[in-house]
C-alpha cells in the first residue's frame, strides 16, 4: 500500500507539472508571440526527465524489496512445515514404541512369557476353529446330500408316472379305435393292471360288459369303481343300468338319481338309454323324469 500510494502521488505531481508548465507556456505566448521558443524549452524538461527517472528507480526497488519479502515468506513457511512433519513422525514413533513395550508389559502380567506360549496358543486356537469349520462343512454336505437324494428319488418317481401316464393315455386311445365289447374289456384290463385303483376304467369295463349282456359282472365292476370314487356320476350310471337289467327297479332308481344330481349330461341319455325300457312304464320312473325336467 505505500508503494502504490507514492506512485500515485508522483504521477499527480507529475501531471500537475506538466498541466502548470503547459498553462505557463500558452501566456508567454499569448503576451510575446515574437519571443524565441529556443530559449523556453530548456528552461523545464530536464527536471521533468530527472523526476521520471528518479520514480521509475524507486519503483524497481520497492519491486524487487517486495520480492525478496515474498521469498522469504515462503522460505519460513515451508521450513515451518518440515518441522511439523518431522515433529510428527517422531512422535508416531515414539507413540508405537510405547505402545509395543505397553503390550510386552501386557504378555508378560498374563503369564505368556515366551514366543513359544504364544505361538502354541495360536495354534490350539487354529485348530479348534478348523475343527469346528469342518464339522459345520461336514454337516451342510450331509444336508446337501440328503436334498439330492430326495430330489433324485422324486425325479425319478416322476419319470417313472410320466412314462405311466404315457401308456395309459396310449391305452385309452386304443379303447377308442375297437370295435368290440371283447376288444375294449382287453385294453381295460390292460389299463387296469397298470393302474388298479382307475375308477374310470372300471366303469368303462362295466359299460362293456352291460354290452356283452352281464349285468351282474357290471354291477361289480361298477361298486369297486364307486369304493374308489364315491361321487363318479358315470359309475352310478352304470350301475342304475345293471340294476335296471337285473330288474331291481328301487336300486336303479336311486343310483340313476344320483347320477343326475352329480352331471346334468345324463338328462337326455335316460329317454335314450334301452335298459331302462322295463322301467319306463312305472310310476316312480316317470315321477323322476318329471322333477327332471322341472
Amino acid at each position: 500500500m505505500p508503494c502504490q500510494l507514492k506512485r500515485t502521488i508522483g504521477c499527480l505531481l507529475l501531471s500537475l507539472l506538466l498541466f502548470v508548465t503547459t498553462q505557463t507556456v500558452q501566456a508567454t505566448q499569448t503576451v510575446d508571440n515574437k519571443s524565441d521558443i529556443e530559449f523556453k524549452e530548456p528552461l523545464y524538461k530536464p527536471f521533468i526527465e530527472r523526476y521520471v527517472l528518479d520514480e521509475l528507480k524507486q519503483l524497481r526497488v520497492e519491486q524487487a524489496q517486495t520480492k525478496q519479502e515474498l521469498t522469504e515468506k515462503m522460505v519460513e513457511r515451508e521450513h515451518r512445515s518440515v518441522d511439523r512433519a518431522v515433529s510428527y513422525a517422531t512422535d508416531t514413533i515414539t507413540y508405537f514404541f510405547y505402545l509395543i513395550a505397553a503390550c510386552t508389559s501386557i504378555l508378560v502380567l498374563v503369564g505368556w512369557n515366551s514366543l513359544r506360549d504364544i505361538k502354541e496358543r495360536v495354534h490350539s486356537l487354529a485348530d479348534e476353529e478348523l475343527r469346528k469349520l469342518i464339522a459345520e462343512y461336514e454337516n451342510r454336505l450331509a444336508d446337501i446330500e440328503k436334498q439330492l437324494k430326495q430330489k433324485s428319488k422324486s425325479i425319478t418317481e416322476n419319470k417313472e408316472e410320466i412314462e405311466l401316464t404315457q401308456e395309459v393315455q396310449t391305452l385309452w386311445l386304443r379303447s377308442q379305435r375297437e370295435a368290440t365289447p371283447n376288444s375294449k374289456i382287453s385294453v381295460y384290463d390292460e389299463i387296469l393292471q397298470l393302474k388298479p385303483d382307475d375308477a374310470e376304467a372300471l366303469t368303462y369295463k362295466a359299460d362293456a360288459v352291460l354290452e356283452l349282456g352281464e349285468p351282474q359282472w357290471a354291477c361289480n365292476l361298477c361298486l369297486q369303481a364307486l369304493a374308489i370314487e364315491p361321487d363318479d356320476a358315470h359309475a352310478h350310471f352304470q350301475l342304475a343300468c345293471a340294476y335296471a337289467l337285473l330288474d331291481l327297479k328301487d336300486e336303479s332308481l336311486a343310483n340313476l338319481e344320483k347320477a343326475v344330481s352329480l352331471a346334468d349330461s345324463y338328462r337326455q341319455e335316460i329317454t335314450t338309454e334301452r335298459a331302462f325300457n322295463n322301467l319306463r312304464d312305472t310310476g316312480q320312473f316317470k315321477a323322476l323324469i318329471a322333477n327332471i325336467s322341472n
